[in-house]
């Protein structure tokens, strides 16, 4: 981990060093509930950010609002340095923000390689004239198909290739939602609870893949209710409840943080989250 991540004292809202995603006052709201009221957060460049909270504390409407998936009553954010606010999302992801979603989202009724291939960016052949001429799209497909190739041989997937997604175990899915987000070479790559239904026995694996992105270059921003997960794959930790950011830091120092421990169990306790014993019953 960093030497420093935070500029001064670890607290709600705190300036990074280096930050790749700023939001300031983004707040969303479903008639007299407000789901999402962020304040201001910083997201650092090129680590591992885990943001964690209880149950219906506005994680995954803010992944929706960041990547433009749904649109906020007010608020501004920008990656790296562009302003989003009102980016539809298939642009927002041609600008190397990619997210991930809790249900997976692979198209069933078509081949693992095809849905691999549906992951790249401007490619010559969605456009209806170039599509007629086939030497001004062939060898992007061939190359689009060996990196496809590359990324599922990479989540051993290699051997499902030609197989309908639909035939895909819930972990197998949530690797190929994965291995197709990379297709876009993104920046920054955001993933709402990528263990969420996944085997045991895949577990393991996606942690590895998920440190494979930060060892890439890659910055990642994940949703997990897994304390022990993230205790042991986060540089750093962001905490939501009731919408707005109540604590952030280190893994091992937000964990015992009394205002996180409250938000998650609903009174202040003598408790460490990161335990084993804890970890097993969020």
């Amino acid at each position: 981990m960093p030497s420093q991540i935070a500029i001064g004292a670890a607290v709600p809202g705190c300036a990074k060093v280096d930050p790749i995603l700023i939001a300031d006052n983004v707040r969303r709201q479903f008639g007299g509930n407000v789901a999402v009221d962020v304040e201001h957060v910083e997201i650092p460049r090129g680590l591992i950010t885990a943001l964690i909270g209880p149950n219906g504390a506005g994680k995954t409407t803010f992944f929706n609002l960041l990547t433009g998936f749904d649109q906020p009553n007010s608020g501004d954010w920008t990656f790296d340095g562009v302003k989003l606010a009102g980016v539809p999302a298939f642009k927002v992801a041609r600008m190397g923000m990619v997210r991930t979603f809790q249900l997976t989202k692979s198209l069933n009724m078509i081949t693992v390689m095809e849905n691999m291939r549906l992951g790249a960016q401007r490619q010559p052949g969605e456009s209806l004239l170039r599509a007629l001429i086939k030497p001004l799209w062939k060898r992007n497909e061939e190359e689009i198909t060996a990196r496809a190739a590359e990324l599922l041989t990479r989540f051993k997937l290699d051997t499902k290739s030609d197989d309908f997604a639909a035939s895909l175990s819930g972990g197998q899915r949530k690797l190929l939602e994965m291995a197709r987000a990379l297709m876009t070479q993104p920046r920054l790559v955001m993933l709402d609870e990528p263990m969420a239904g996944v085997n045991p026995a895949l577990t393991q694996s996606l942690l590895e893949h998920i440190r494979g992105l930060k060892n890439e270059g890659m910055t990642v921003l994940f949703v997990e209710h897994d304390m022990h997960m993230v205790r042991n794959i986060s540089d750093w930790v962001i905490v939501m409840a009731e919408g707005k950011i109540v604590a952030e830091g280190p893994p091992n120092e937000v964990m015992k943080n009394p205002a996180v421990i409250d938000a998650y169990l609903g009174a202040h306790h003598d408790t460490d989250l990161g335990t084993d014993k804890q970890a097993k019953g969020n």
